[in-house]
């Protein structure tokens, strides 16, 4: 059996989704339907956690790995952003330079365990909450998920990795595919990532 490790924020980890528990989970639902159905096992772990930077990824990922490591495969997501591109008191919780580093880092981590690797895309945010603070006090910028983004292409490029581009998916509908808090998105927002990334993990069944 092939294992699915799914590292990110809240995003990966299907906040706001009182409906189908968000992206991965829908993924994980038809791969036990496949399974069942007589196609090859693939067990997804969402292994996403809500307000996680890629600081935080770098603390857990090489103990996730070894913890979760299948004989026959395994392919790592990697769904990062969101938080380190949050300018809290000022800064960003993530600078782009040390993004570009801990992305590169986590790659390679990742790398030990599979040759199967996807950068996630960040999602655009919502108008309303462009460039205004939150009540948790983080602030947003679109602008800034286009500069973030293009550091995961460019490391999807230099590094031969795959590229899930989520942000594509959402930007043109955004207002209707996000949640109220204009950051997560909401159960089509997830239905529409989840037809994305299925015939992703179709490649796997």
């Amino acid at each position: 059996m092939i294992y699915g490790l799914f590292f990110g924020d809240s995003i990966t980890y299907g906040e706001y989704d009182g409906v189908f528990g968000g992206w991965v989970d829908i993924l994980k639902r038809y791969a036990l339907q496949q399974f069942h159905e007589g196609k090859n096992e693939l067990i997804l772990f969402n292994l996403g956690i809500g307000g996680e930077t890629t600081e935080g990824l770098l603390k857990r990922m090489p103990h996730e790995l070894a913890a979760r490591n299948s004989a026959e495969g395994n392919i790592v997501f990697i769904g990062y952003g969101a938080n380190d591109l949050a300018v809290k008191n000022g800064s960003q919780m993530v600078s782009a330079d040390q993004f570009r580093n801990n992305i590169k880092t986590a790659v390679q981590y990742a790398k030990q365990y599979s040759t199967d690797i996807y950068l996630v895309s960040i999602l655009p945010f919502s108008e309303k909450v462009d460039g205004v603070e939150s009540t948790t006090g983080k602030l947003r910028i679109n602008g800034d998920v286009l500069i973030y983004n293009q550091i995961l292409k460019d490391i999807a490029t230099e590094s031969t990795l795959h590229y899930i581009d989520f942000y594509a998916a959402l930007a043109e509908d955004k207002e209707v595919l996000l949640s109220a808090d204009g950051v997560h998105p909401n159960e089509k927002g997830y239905g529409i990532m989840a037809e994305t990334a299925i015939p992703i993990i179709e490649k796997y069944l």
